[in-house]
């Protein structure tokens, strides 16, 4: 069933990837009017997260982002498929990195670790490597169809990128240690972790939740310079991205200290054009079970 779902959907997406820029953003119009006013999908989640994290804002700014949201989820979309067929001259083009050099700089040292948001378009970060000399790695989740997660990895590959996995990720840097090879590994962030993996609780968006610690706990152990990646969307299928250094004496840092850095650095970026976050995820979904996750690793002490 997984490779005929796969059969069936790949010829579209292969069309969709040699298509020009215009014709692919005339059908993200096209997409949009289908997710948003037809089918609705997660127009629920997408409300109540915003009424959560804007409570002051009214109504209709509201379902002003909300909408803006989808049409950037679209193109977004349709921007990954393109990536397949994308040359680094013209992703240099659409993606502009405004100081590249500061991870020019940190990779004569050490190892970096690059974290990031579900914030603009995050599939064409990867194309940071092209502007540096250490392999790059990018770690993701396993799609469940084997044959679209191999075609992801085709995608996301691009660019002197390899894409690992959460649990391939200690033995490939303590590998490369070993070679004494440097290499720059990005993560997206911000996802709201399982409940029986929390460990540390703190405000997002002016909101308690349990939040993903895994990338600290990484560069902590490792010894990786931490770097935020701020991307900005300039104007549809334009990105720009800055890049600032949370630390680089990450075993020096205290207890959730570069944790409560990004989170920062995320919920800034995000108040400042809210439209172009990822609303669809359910990030605040385990909102006031902090009491409850505690008792529950009492018993477990005992």
């Amino acid at each position: 069933m997984q490779l005929l779902v796969f059969v069936l959907a790949y010829p579209g997406l292969w069309i969709i990837s040699r298509l020009p820029f215009p014709i692919i953003y005339g059908l993200s119009d096209v997409l949009f009017y289908l997710i948003y006013h037809l089918i609705g999908y997660r127009r629920k989640v997408v409300a109540d997260n915003l009424s959560l994290v804007f409570p002051e804002k009214s109504t209709e700014e509201k379902k002003r982002i909300a909408k803006t949201f989808y049409k950037h989820l679209c193109d977004s979309f349709l921007e990954m498929v393109k990536t397949t067929n994308l040359s680094k001259s013209e992703v240099a083009k659409r993606y502009a990195i405004a100081n590249v050099e500061l991870l020019q700089e940190l990779e004569k040292e050490k190892s970096i670790l690059i974290v990031c948001s579900h914030y603009a378009n995050w599939e064409w970060n990867t194309s940071i490597n092209n502007h540096v000399k250490s392999k790059g790695y990018g770690v993701y989740t396993k799609i469940s169809n084997r044959y679209f997660d191999a075609w992801s990895r085709k995608i996301r590959a691009r660019w002197n990128t390899a894409l690992i996995t959460q649990q391939e990720t200690v033995k490939t840097i303590v590998k490369n240690k070993r070679d004494n090879i440097i290499g720059i590994f990005g993560m997206v962030s911000d996802q709201s972790p399982q409940m029986s993996r929390t460990q540390y609780w703190k405000e997002f968006m002016g909101i308690r939740v349990p939040v993903i610690n895994g990338p600290e706990t990484l560069a902590r152990k490792m010894d990786l310079a931490v770097v935020f990646l701020k991307v900005s969307k300039v104007s549809r299928g334009y990105y720009k991205a800055e890049l600032s250094t949370i630390t680089t004496e990450a075993p020096s840092t205290e207890k959730g200290e570069i944790t409560d850095q990004f989170l920062k650095k995320a919920e800034q970026q995000i108040y400042e054009e809210p439209e172009y976050y990822l609303w669809t995820h359910k990030r605040w979904k385990h909102r006031g079970k902090e009491a409850e996750r505690a008792k529950v690793l009492a018993k477990k002490a005992k």
